[in-house]
């Protein structure tokens, strides 16, 4: 059992789900068809290519811990409509500012090691969530020899606040959770396709008085 540990970090995120035209909303964490999406960009799969190309990415057990829930954000853009002499305005929301912990486990230790060097040096540019979203460096934390649950709960904070009492992780169970419409199964523009899985949600308390460390964010 080995997990591969990533830092998703910008000064904007933008994790849609299910939102189409005017809204784009965006989820309170990564979704695990939006890092599948970054991870696929990496290696040099195109939306087009093969489904089954995904596959192994797919069964990635998937969980996130917000280290840094960020600001919603609230922007707009206006469009022109083709024949129209009005422009059509659309929401889109952000979030501002965010650091997440993210943790993917597989019992092969090598794909795993084969996504962290994609990563380091994608085929295609990188983005959280959307184009507009680059993420800051380093992505990569590194892969060890642990299950996810033990990475969200014991490695190190990617972000501290001494004011905040706990922290929230997410993680993929087969029960006891919500099921949330959110594994790629195809990213053609033409017949984009997503399966469910089931996640779980739980809070952790956090040391109310860590020792403060004036370099960390350096």
């Amino acid at each position: 059992m080995a997990v591969l540990l990533l830092r998703l970090a910008a000064p904007l995120q933008a994790w849609g789900s299910s939102s189409k035209f005017i809204v784009r909303s965006t989820e309170r964490e990564p979704t695990k068809s939006g890092v599948i999406g970054m991870i696929a960009a990496a290696l040099g799969i195109q939306r087009n290519d093969d489904p089954q190309k995904l596959v192994p990415l797919t069964t990635l057990r998937f969980g996130v811990r917000d280290d840094k829930e960020g600001v919603l954000l609230k922007d707009f853009h206006t469009v022109q409509v083709p024949g129209e002499k009005h422009s059509e305005v659309s929401y889109r929301y952000y979030l501002s500012d965010a650091v997440f912990f993210v943790a993917l486990e597989s019992d092969d230790k090598s794909l795993l090691e084969s996504i962290a060097s994609a990563l380091q040096k994608p085929v295609y540019p990188l983005y959280l969530g959307r184009k507009s979203c680059p993420p800051t460096l380093p992505i990569v934390l590194g892969v060890k020899d642990e299950d996810i649950l033990t990475a969200l709960k014991t490695e190190p904070y990617l972000y501290k606040n001494a004011h905040r009492k706990s922290v929230r992780i997410s993680y993929e169970v087969t029960s006891g959770g919500a099921m949330v419409q959110d594994i790629p199964l195809s990213f053609s523009q033409l017949h984009r396709k997503h399966g469910w899985r089931m996640k779980r949600e739980e809070l952790l308390a956090v040391d109310s008085n860590p020792e403060h460390d004036a370099f960390s964010e350096l």
